[in-house]
């Protein structure tokens, strides 16, 4: 696995990618884009969110199938990326549940044609939360809050 180095040090950490699934598709090519960006961290829980079709290959899978496999690996995640562009029920409880259990979260944002994220999320101090406009500034924000969790690791050690 192709790792980036920080630091001096790897950052290998488990991601849990949120992105509207049910609420919206849009932008699954845009969640593909940032999955390949996580990618070079470390393991990408998630990376389906990013398929055109997520639920392909989980035809047989009932709701509460897929609520427990993604609460498994939310518990399993060094930190959560939510894309919250696209309004989603689902993402917005990810980022809920992943605060209740202590995980960082960074929100990326795109703005334009009048969006604004939710102020639940957007005011939320615990969250960090960047809006973007380039794939670029995504790049740079999902280094930044990966150093900043080797720097809280370092820490707690």
């Amino acid at each position: 696995m192709q790792t980036r180095r920080c630091c001096e040090r790897q950052i290998l950490v488990k991601v849990y990618f949120a992105g509207s699934i049910r609420g919206g598709r849009q932008d699954a090519a845009l969640y593909r884009q940032i999955i390949a960006l996580l990618r070079p961290y470390g393991e990408v829980l998630t990376e389906h969110v990013g398929d055109a079709d997520p639920d392909h290959g989980d035809g047989a899978v009932d709701d509460r199938a897929i609520y427990r496999r993604d609460m498994a690996w939310l518990e399993q995640a060094d930190a959560v990326v939510a894309e919250v562009t696209v309004p989603s029920h689902g993402v917005g409880y990810e980022i809920a549940r992943a605060e209740t259990l202590g995980k960082p979260v960074l929100c990326l944002f795109r703005p334009g044609n009048g969006r604004q994220p939710s102020a639940l999320i957007a005011g939320n101090r615990g969250l960090r939360c960047v809006r973007y406009e380039t794939m670029k500034e995504v790049d740079t924000a999902l280094a930044s809050f990966l150093r900043s969790l080797q720097s809280s690791t370092r820490k707690a050690s």
